[in-house]
């Protein structure tokens, strides 16, 4: 009997198979962030751009290395991963460490590994696996629904207690897009997002006051423009102060004065758009569109519903948190935490997504392969 994770394909016919296009995007952009933290560190090799620097030297080699176990590897192990995952934000609830005001964190001595962002991973890889063993005529099922509802809702829940909204949003995102892929009817969002809409006033009263200053601002970044309103004042006027081609390499006044804070984390694009302006704004875009578009080729191309489910919901997740954190430093949405893939500056962030590249790696090398 042939064992599941036997090698069917030679280390010729993977590297035959292997997306170099996408290899070679993520490393560009990796490169790319690695100078945007030295910008970011004033132009001088400091703490953000040593870290940012170790940390994709780490996780990009182990993207490599982890994207030639089969995916049958990563199929089997779905549920396990989910579980840990779910077993670490219930571990940083008990005993996780504690900064301005938010217990998001275990402290590894080398990392502050963040659970909810490989939960983000997790859910996708959860759900693909449940709905790649739900038969067709079963998926609209209540019990089916039941139990992918609860794969989502606990950890998001889980999320919201730390308190981290802006994840939470993004995790449940990302297991509804899954739903929505496997078949489930478009009735069942409908009723759930007239639901929302119903009981939005009711969830509002539940927020933290600095989250419901943060939809205040958004409405009128004006009306404290030295205090809620500055961080996304002054984000308008670096990105805007890019014009066509940008102030160059280095030289963006409102980042380099310290105008800017949070320029590593969540509002590099505006560090970027500073420096490069629009036209290296679109090429940025340009960028993420490739990578989101090879992901997608990758799970048209695969045999197994499990690979294509993963692949289309991780680039959706991939489509999701660019627009989010794009739209968030325009001013477009509230400001919710979202950091913008391997640009922004965040360990555990960059190790989630590089495990997400190395699954679809996986996928595409094993294309052929059907999971039963």
């Amino acid at each position: 009997m042939k064992n599941n994770f036997s090698q069917n394909t030679s280390i010729f016919q993977k590297l035959r198979d292997y997306d170099y296009v996408l290899l070679m995007s993520i490393l560009i952009l990796g490169v790319i962030s690695i100078f945007a933290m030295y910008s970011t560190d004033g132009g001088e090799i400091l703490f953000h751009t040593k870290s940012h620097f170790v940390k994709f030297s780490i996780f990009f080699p182990m993207m490599l290395i982890l994207s030639f176990v089969n995916i049958k590897f990563w199929h089997a192990g779905s549920y396990l991963f989910y579980v840990i995952i779910l077993g670490l934000l219930i571990w940083v609830a008990l005993y996780g460490v504690q900064a301005s005001g938010s217990k998001r964190w275990i402290n590894l001595y080398f990392l502050n590994l963040q659970p909810s962002e490989l939960m983000k991973i997790a859910v996708i890889l959860c759900l693909a696996k449940y709905f790649h063993r739900i038969r067709t005529e079963r998926i609209n099922h209540f019990s089916t629904i039941l139990v992918s509802l609860t794969i989502i809702i606990v950890p998001t829940i889980l999320v919201i207690t730390q308190p981290d909204l802006g994840t939470s949003i993004l995790i449940s995102l990302s297991g509804l897009i899954i739903l929505w892929l496997s078949g489930l009817r478009i009735k069942y969002f409908v009723y759930s997002f007239i639901l929302f809409l119903i009981s939005l006033p009711f969830a509002i009263s539940f927020l933290k006051p600095y989250q419901k200053l943060r939809i205040l601002t958004f409405i009128d970044p004006d009306r404290d423009p030295l205090g809620s309103g500055y961080q996304i004042i002054q984000s308008k006027i670096a990105v805007g102060s890019g014009g066509l081609t940008g102030k160059g390499f280095l030289k963006g006044t409102q980042s380099y004065l310290d105008f800017l804070p949070e320029k590593h984390t969540d509002f590099i694009f505006t560090l970027f758009s500073e420096e490069f302006g629009f036209v290296g704004s679109i090429l940025l875009l340009l960028l993420y569109g490739l990578i989101i578009y090879r992901i997608i080729r990758t799970g048209l191309i695969s045999r197994s519903f499990f690979s294509r489910l993963f692949c289309f919901g991780f680039a959706f997740a991939i489509f999701l948190y660019v627009s989010i954190n794009m739209s968030m430093v325009l001013g477009l949405l509230p400001i919710v935490g979202s950091p913008l893939p391997i640009m922004s500056y965040g360990g555990s962030s960059l190790l989630a997504t590089m495990i997400g590249f190395s699954i679809v790696l996986s996928a595409k090398i094993n294309h052929n392969q059907n999971i039963s």
